[in-house]
């Protein structure tokens, strides 16, 4: 079977301020590089707008009604110190939490293999009640919970490989026993969270943060020494990933030292353990990356190890 990928132009008109890492052009580097002869064997479909009750899933109705309500008709309007809205933003977010459903939908149907939703705004920072760090939804962790809820999952995972801890994805499931979420991130970095003894009220919440300076080597260490074991401990049905390529080398937000082939391995690793458990299904959501080189060549390398299945 094959590789889905997701995304909408929707996505382009989540403007930022001028200078701001998180870009449009993140986008269209993706969108250039799946152009190529290399993906068309790729499934293409456009990021369906998420209801909001899918959002309520991992976001109280009355924080989703705020964000709708907070979009300017003109202009940007600052939600937090690093995160705004432009009059496309809450669309943007509506389909990249939509797309992450739509992935499950046709995963969990066993139409593709899995799949790799680049939507943006990214997800991971958002908590429960609280937009951050570029993020407006938490789009895996309601892919996560919409497979719970749509398809009784009983078991999901998170792994989470950008470089900034997920604090938001950690929030949502601290004390839910049916997730885990699994991390790599650098420390100290924003957002400040991810400590090695963050590990959740049930023992599922796996952090293992590297230092600044830390490349591939030690990278593939913590998966292999600290994820792996918990996530085939855990055998979870699904595994979603939050897949942020800004612990490249090239990345100006991080220190990491990272490069695509990095990236390659980690995914062939995690969909081994999608294999053992999960009849491999796994669904990609874009996070981080803001190297428009380093990004697009990581995406092409993570999805390259998806549709070799």
């Amino acid at each position: 079977m094959a590789t889905l990928f997701i995304t909408h132009p929707a996505c382009l008109n989540h403007l930022t301020p001028p200078g701001h890492p998180e870009r449009p052009d993140r986008l269209r580097a993706i969108e250039r590089v799946f152009a190529s002869d290399k993906f068309q064997g790729l499934v293409r479909a456009d990021a369906p707008a998420a209801d909001f009750d899918t959002i309520a899933l991992c976001h109280p109705m009355d924080y989703v009604t705020a964000l709708h309500d907070a979009s300017p008709t003109s202009g940007l309007v600052q939600i937090d110190a690093d995160t705004s809205m432009s009059p496309g933003s809450f669309e943007a977010a509506l389909r990249a939490a939509g797309g992450g459903a739509y992935a499950v939908d046709e995963v969990m149907a066993g139409r593709v293999s899995n799949a790799f939703v680049a939507t943006r705004p990214p997800g991971h920072h958002t908590e429960t009640a609280r937009p951050m760090g570029f993020c407006l939804f938490n789009n895996a962790a309601i892919a996560a919970r919409y497979a719970q809820k749509r398809y009784g999952i009983d078991r999901a995972a998170l792994v989470d490989f950008d470089v900034h801890h997920g604090n938001g994805s950690q929030d949502i499931f601290w004390s839910d026993k049916t997730v885990t979420y699994c991390s790599t991130h650098q420390m100290p970095l924003y957002p400040g969270t991810g400590a090695r003894n963050e590990r959740g009220e049930h023992d599922t919440v796996v952090n293992a943060p590297l230092s600044p300076g830390d490349g591939g080597a030690k990278f593939r260490e913590a998966l292999e020494s600290v994820i792996l074991p918990r996530l085939r401990d855990f055998q979870p049905e699904l595994i979603v990933i939050s897949a942020g390529f800004d612990a490249h080398q090239r990345d100006p937000l991080a220190n990491l030292n990272l490069v695509e082939a990095d990236f390659l391995w980690a995914t062939r690793k995690i969909m081994e353990v999608a294999q053992a458990s999960a009849n491999g299904r796994v669904v990609s959501m874009l996070e981080g990356g803001y190297d428009l080189e380093g990004l697009s060549n990581s995406a092409a390398a993570h999805v390259s190890a998806l549709m070799q299945g």
